[in-house]
């Protein structure tokens, strides 16, 4: 029953985010999924276990974990690790929310994060 009750609240805050208009600046060249995103502002459009991040032409799409942290973050603000010389994207923390959203690699089982 928790499980089930988990679940809905991950999906309906998942539903909310995505509902909103969430603007993501990457302060530098990342990848994301396996596809390389030059730095810029991004429009992120959450769906389910899906995000889409597109600027112009650009676009990536990735399989995501939402979750809720204890506090809520200031601003908004995003995690990369380097991997073979480049930055790949591994989280977005909301600013003005508690939630963050882990980024799954392509040929990776889950989400990175804690």
């Amino acid at each position: 029953m928790k499980r089930i009750i988990l679940s809905l609240a991950v999906f309906a805050l998942a539903t909310s985010l995505g509902a909103a208009d969430l603007k993501v600046n990457l302060e530098t060249n990342a990848v994301v999924a396996g596809k390389d995103l030059k730095a810029g502002n991004y429009k992120l459009e959450l769906d389910g276990d899906k995000a889409l991040l597109k600027n112009g032409k650009a676009s990536a799409e990735a399989d995501v974990r939402v979750e809720e942290a204890r506090a809520k973050y200031a601003k908004t603000t995003t995690c990369c690790l380097s991997t073979d010389g480049k930055l790949h994207l591994k989280e977005i923390r909301v600013g003005g929310t508690n939630t963050r959203i882990l980024f799954k690699e392509k040929g990776q089982d889950a989400p990175a994060g804690n």
